[in-house]
C-alpha cells in the first residue's frame, strides 16, 4: 500500500481510519440492534425493557459527549495516534465486558465507558486523515472513511441475526483488538 498523496484512498492512514470507523459504528449501533433481546434475557418486563433501554442509551450518549471533549483535548496535547490507540482499547474492553453484564446497572456503566472510547475514534481518525491527505483530496478520503465505517452497522445487524447478543459484543471486542494489532503493525 502506498502513502503517496496521488492515491489518497490507498493511503494506509485512510484505510486504517476507515476500519476504525467500521468497528466504531458496529459498536455504537449494536446496543440499539440487540437492546430488546439483551434486556429480556436479563429478566426485564416489556415496560422495563423500554425504560431501562432508554436509560442505558442515555448513558452511552453521555459517554460519547464527554469522550468527545476529552479525546479532543488529549488529541491536541498528545497527538491523534494516542487518542486512536486509547479509544480502541477502551471500547474494545467495554464491548467484551458487555458480554458479561448481569444487571441494568452494569450495562449502563459499561455502555458509558464504551461511549467514552467510541467518541475518540471518528474525531481523531478524520482529523488525522485530514492532516495527511492533500487539501484537494480530503473530501474524497473522509467520504471513504465514513462510507466504509457505516457498513459496520450492516455487520452488527447480521451478527444479531446469527449470534446471541453476548456473542455480538464479544465479536465487537475482537474486531477492536484486531484493529489495534493492525494499527500497531
Amino acid at each position: 500500500m502506498s502513502n503517496s498523496p496521488r492515491h489518497p484512498l490507498l493511503n494506509v492512514t485512510v484505510i486504517v481510519a476507515a476500519l476504525g470507523y467500521f468497528v466504531d459504528i458496529y459498536d455504537l449501533l449494536l446496543f440499539g440492534i440487540i437492546r430488546i433481546p439483551s434486556l429480556q434475557s436479563l429478566g426485564l418486563s416489556p415496560e422495563q425493557v423500554k425504560l431501562d433501554g432508554e436509560l442505558i442509551l442515555q448513558w452511552q450518549m453521555w459517554g460519547l459527549l464527554l469522550g468527545g471533549i476529552i479525546s479532543g483535548v488529549i488529541g491536541d496535547k498528545r497527538g491523534r495516534l494516542s487518542v486512536l490507540f486509547g479509544s480502541i482499547i477502551l471500547y474494545s474492553a467495554a464491548n467484551i465486558a458487555n458480554g458479561f453484564v448481569e444487571t441494568v446497572e452494569q450495562y449502563k456503566w459499561i455502555r458509558f465507558i464504551a461511549g467514552l472510547g467510541l467518541a475518540g475514534e471518528l474525531g481523531a481518525g478524520i482529523t488525522l486523515v485530514s492532516e495527511v491527505i492533500p487539501k484537494q483530496k480530503r473530501g474524497l478520503a473522509t467520504s471513504f472513511v465514513a462510507g466504509i465505517g457505516l457498513t459496520g452497522a450492516i455487520l452488527a445487524y447480521f451478527m444479531k441475526q446469527n449470534f446471541d447478543w453476548r456473542t455480538c459484543y464479544f465479536i465487537g471486542g475482537g474486531l477492536g483488538i484486531a484493529l489495534l494489532l493492525l494499527r500497531i503493525s
